[in-house]
């Protein structure tokens, strides 16, 4: 087995998978050289000294140190500095492989060659692997304005909660965006928080941004018609993503792919008060991002079991027709990303293989 196969069955090892395909096995080439594979195939998802790494891959320290910073600069691995050394860690597919080296804009022809093999893996094979069977790693959260004041009783359903309890905040490209290209809704929207801020910023993938600034990404977003998805558990966010149905690869999971477990829904689903509905269509037309809008005789209907109580139907309602009510069995989030990574796991008939990859 060659360091290419085996470092994919290591990622495949993680919750976010990585199904044996073609197009992997080329996205892997461009992004490791040969010799960066050998080295990252001793590898793990939690951090380890480059020393450490460097003996298990039998390679001297000064080389394994010099391949790992490569890796780290190239978005394709995790470094970590504490104590004056430096610590590196593998990254998933989704959040890391996939997302970072598009980060700082993209444009290449390395980069346009990746968006399109990554566009073929998806409909290959990542997109049905991906999708959590049924515990999903995304999850919707409704639009801070769309929520009633009275139903604001879950501080995880606040996306502002998310900001005001990030100790590092950066904003970064949407790599969706970049890689697929389909639509020109605004690009440098997706939050990143805590550590993997840190390393994007220091590695120049993200910038470092206020608290304030986070909030204004937040209403950019939505007034762009972007949906806040984010990690599916209830302990804290990890990042939170600004998402188009027509690029992003979560939505797609079920506008494309119709898997129904690519994402967890928010726990809201919207209702129109039809007697103040004017025929507008502007929910129908232009804000709803699964399309589970209709009109019928010049009067908004929601298809509930479509709708995944995003909110933006409720913002760009003109005469505040539809509102977010909860509904009747709202999803069951993981109280923390271990708890979720472990259902996950189970679920995908993984947790072995992925406990034997952290022992390595």
């Amino acid at each position: 087995m060659d360091s290419y196969e085996r470092l994919r069955e290591i990622l495949d090892a993680h919750p976010s998978t990585a199904p044996k395909a073609k197009s992997i096995d080329e996205i892997l080439r461009i992004l490791f050289t040969p010799e960066e594979a050998a080295v990252a195939v001793h590898m793990s998802f939690k951090n380890k000294s480059s020393s450490g790494i460097a003996q298990a891959a039998g390679v001297p320290d000064d080389k394994a140190k010099q391949y790992l910073e490569a890796m780290a600069d190239k978005g394709v691995v995790h470094a970590k500095n504490k104590d004056g050394e430096t610590f590196y860690a593998l990254l998933p597919l989704i959040p890391g492989v996939f997302e970072f080296p598009f980060m700082k804009g993209g444009g290449t022809p390395m980069h346009k060659r990746l968006g399109k093999l990554w566009e073929e893996y998806h409909h290959e094979a990542f997109g049905s692997s991906f999708a959590g069977n049924p515990t999903p790693l995304m999850r919707v959260v409704a639009v801070e304005k769309s929520i009633a004041a009275q139903d604001r009783v879950h501080p995880y359903d606040e996306v502002k909660n998310f900001i005001n309890d990030a100790n590092y905040i950066a904003v970064t490209h949407c790599a969706c965006r970049v890689s697929v290209g389909k639509c020109d809704r605004p690009k440098e929207v997706c939050l990143i928080f805590g550590e993997t801020a840190e390393f994007l910023v220091a590695r120049g993938f993200a910038r470092h941004i206020s608290k304030e600034e986070g909030m204004k990404v937040l209403d950019s977003a939505e007034q762009a018609g972007l949906v806040h998805t984010s990690n599916n558990s209830a302990d804290r966010a990890g990042l939170i993503c600004n998402c188009c149905p027509c690029c992003c690869t979560v939505l797609r999971g079920r506008t494309q792919l119709k898997h129904a477990h690519a994402f967890e829904p928010s726990r809201f689903e919207a209702h129109v008060k039809s007697e103040d509905c004017i025929g507008c269509a502007v929910c129908a037309d232009e804000r709803c991002p699964m399309k589970a809008i209709e009109m019928k005789e010049n009067v908004a209907v929601v298809h509930t079991e479509e709708c995944i109580g995003c909110g933006l139907c409720v913002t760009g309602c003109p005469v505040d027709a539809i509102a977010l009510q909860e509904r009747e069995q709202p999803p069951a989030i993981p109280k923390t990303i271990k708890e979720m990574g472990v259902q996950v796991l189970q679920e995908k008939g993984r947790l072995e293989a992925f406990l034997k990859v952290m022992q390595s």
